[in-house]
């Protein structure tokens, strides 16, 4: 533990410490919207800066500006085939969906023609039509549906506001990438000279940290989407591999992929339609399915691939991406573990002086 006794100073100098840590807390969680694109766009360019760098000494792209573009091209026509593989087959299933729906319809109502049925319907019942739109529960109901058309109107707005921050965040990432190697080397001298191998050592540190992460993450995403591959054609679900391959590619932020479940469920309804199983078992087959490779990830493969890389109890594992998703959102998730491991290890070595 640390030596000494509590004096004064000592507790002066905490307190301003404390003080310090707490003043940049807020003041970065009142510049958050300002500062996120910025962070988000240099975590953008610390994962692409690899490909930048082989596109422009291993192919001989001279010009740095050429190769970003590059890059930024390569990566885009990977992610689009990747969307090309999920979506269509998806607007092909939604729309056999579809036709299973109405012939169903079809079938249970004896309507062949259900445009002609609503306008005859509305005809004969014109005059109850033009009183309840005269009464007042049709004045409340109004009322109420106002401030959920504003809400409306409000996302529709945050979307644009989300697309704007997309491109800002690009033009960041360009930015940084045209001089990495500057910005990587001189940001430690906005430190005085005393503090700077600490700050150097700290930031070596946390590349090393997550360096480890995202191999390790990528490694259990690659395992979890063959697992989903694999149990999904088993099962006979549509769509198999390129859930299988969505599902791996949203594991790379960890839990993200249980909002697969609500596309599995709609290819379960799809899969009972067209061979006439009943829907309940095979919407219980496909959640068996999550729950087994769940089962092997968590047991298995998370303890002995991200417990090696970040030196984390899988119980730790948890509380962190708890508690940074708590305090940070999505991007606490992406961070948590780098961040754990960090403050961990920093914390044996000021605090506890284990290392010493």
């Amino acid at each position: 533990m640390i030596d000494g006794k509590i004096t004064f100073d000592r507790m002066a100098r905490w307190l301003i410490i404390a003080a310090a840590i707490l003043a940049v807390y807020f003041t970065l969680d009142y510049l958050s919207a300002v500062l996120l694109p910025f962070f988000i766009a240099w975590l953008f360019a610390y994962l692409l800066y690899p490909l930048v760098k082989f596109i422009q000494y291993k192919l001989h792209v001279k010009v740095r500006a050429v190769s970003i573009v590059l890059a930024m091209l390569l990566v885009i026509a990977v992610l689009t085939g990747v969307v090309w593989l999920i979506i269509p087959p998806m607007v092909e299933q939604f729309g056999a969906f579809t036709k299973l729906m109405t012939r169903y319809l079809h079938d249970a109502t004896h309507i062949r023609n259900f445009p002609d049925a609503i306008s005859w319907w509305m005809q004969e019942n014109s005059h109850e039509i033009e009183k309840f739109l005269k009464s007042d529960n049709f004045t409340s109901t109004l009322k109420e549906l106002a401030p959920r058309l504003f809400n409306v109107v409000s996302e529709t707005m945050s979307i644009i506001v989300s697309i704007i921050a997309s491109a800002i965040t690009l033009l960041y990432m360009f930015f940084i990438l045209l001089d990495y190697e500057y910005l990587s080397e001189k940001w430690v001298t906005v430190f005085p000279k005393s503090d700077r191998p600490f700050w150097r050592e700290l930031i070596s540190d946390v590349e090393v940290a997550l360096n480890n992460y995202i191999r390790g993450q990528g490694l259990v995403a690659l395992i979890m989407g063959i697992l989903f591959c694999i149990g999904f054609s088993i099962i006979g679900l549509p769509m198999a591999i390129g859930l299988g391959i969505l599902i791996g590619i949203m594991d790379m932020v960890p839990y993200l992929h249980t909002l697969a479940l609500i596309p599995a469920a709609f290819l379960a309804a799809m899969r009972a339609a067209e061979t006439g199983q009943n829907y309940w078992v095979m919407l219980g087959l496909v959640v068996l399915v999550f729950c087994v490779v769940q089962l092997i990830i968590e047991s298995i493969v998370i303890p002995k691939i991200m417990g090696k890389k970040m030196g984390l109890n899988p119980a730790v594992l948890l509380l962190s991406l708890s508690i940074w998703g708590a305090l940070l959102g999505f991007i606490g998730l992406i961070v948590a573990l780098p961040a754990t491991t960090i403050i961990i290890a920093y914390w044996k070595k000021y605090v506890t002086k284990e290392d010493a």
